[in-house]
């Protein structure tokens, strides 16, 4: 074939495509399985930071990370039955923001709908943390509407399901400098040691300013000057998520079965 043919240039161009195609193609495919470890390691890494196995203001490495979460336990809540569901994987179920072909949306009541999202996965992927066969904390998934966005973020309890350990979130799009001050440490060593619910176990958990001698003052995380609406809407998920429609009927049965 004339190397100056029209035929050649285009068969020229048409194997040099293909052959970047396949290392494009071969180079995803060979990726993907790093960035997904990447993107496990972060999303670890939030949750072994208020699991209590480690200092939570420590600079962990991934080796750290990884060998404190093999002392924590993935397990699968049916928030229908309000108890835990041994029948699935729940490693297929730790995203909240991503539908499976497994997972089933659950429309939100209008009345209860705090947290803006209009409907919630039935199942959850919640982490144990046991010492001696005795629980330690449960680590939840939270998320809600704030001012601008979804803020997706994990909230500690401890053993006795009412007294709060330690929280994080971990994605939002809120205003920088005002409303992403939701991830300041000293703003979040705040909600250590308030409670979500009152001895009779109706929720009285808030965002607010109380005297530190008002009995409220129990369960409410102090505010952030200028970034109300943020607050509000972090506000809102939480009495959400542990509220009736959320993790309080789990909550109860499983404080039952506890005997606490």
């Amino acid at each position: 074939m004339d190397n100056d043919s029209p035929a050649k240039a285009i068969l020229v161009v048409t194997i040099t495509a293909l052959v970047c195609s396949v290392l494009v193609s071969g180079a995803a495919v060979f990726l993907q399985p790093l960035q997904q470890a990447y993107a496990d390691i972060e999303r670890i890494r939030y949750i072994v930071q208020i699991s209590g196995l480690v200092d939570s203001e420590a600079e962990l490495s991934e080796f750290d990370i990884v060998s404190a979460y093999r002392d924590i336990s993935l397990r699968l809540i049916d928030l229908e039955s309000g108890s835990f569901d041994t029948d699935l994987d729940p490693q297929s179920f730790i995203d909240v923001s991503i539908e499976n072909e497994l997972q089933e949306s659950v429309n939100i009541p209008a009345a209860q709908d705090t947290a803006a999202l209009q409907s919630r996965p039935r199942w959850v992927a919640v982490y144990l943390v046991e010492s001696d066969a005795e629980l330690q904390r449960i680590i939840f998934p939270i998320y809600g509407r704030g001012m601008w966005s979804t803020i997706y973020g994990y909230l500690a309890i401890e053993g006795d399901l009412s007294t709060i350990a330690g929280v994080v979130f971990y994605e939002h799009g809120e205003t920088p400098g005002i409303g992403d001050q939701i991830q300041r440490a000293s703003w979040l060593a705040g909600w250590r040691g308030k409670r979500l619910y009152d001895e009779q176990r109706q929720l009285q958990f808030n965002i607010g300013t109380d005297s530190a001698t008002s009995p409220a003052a129990d369960y409410r995380v102090d505010g952030i000057a200028g970034a109300t609406l943020t607050v509000n809407g972090v506000a809102n998920m939480v009495r959400y998520w542990f509220g009736p429609h959320g993790y309080a009927p789990f909550m109860n049965q499983y404080l039952a079965e506890l005997n606490l």
